[in-house]
């Protein structure tokens, strides 16, 4: 079951580096000129993958604690 809490913590730091990356990433996507038209979308794009990333991570990690040790799926 650690495996899970380990995954769910790398989950956020992944998320949280994707934040940390996004305006690097994004000054470069911008001297691309086709993508100049759909800025905001890949901008977007980039931010819900964080969040989602987060968001999985948390979820994971509230789930190894939340459960009571050594209970099965059936309570």
């Amino acid at each position: 079951m650690t495996i899970q809490l380990a995954w769910g913590i790398a989950l956020i730091l992944a998320g949280i580096g994707v934040f940390y990356r996004i305006p690097e990433a994004m000054l470069r996507i911008e001297t691309i000129g086709q993508f100049s038209s759909v800025m905001f979308f890949i901008r977007f794009c980039f931010y819900f993958m964080g969040v989602l990333l987060i968001g999985g991570g948390i979820r994971k990690v509230y789930n190894y604690y939340a459960k009571p040790e050594g209970k099965g799926p059936d309570g």
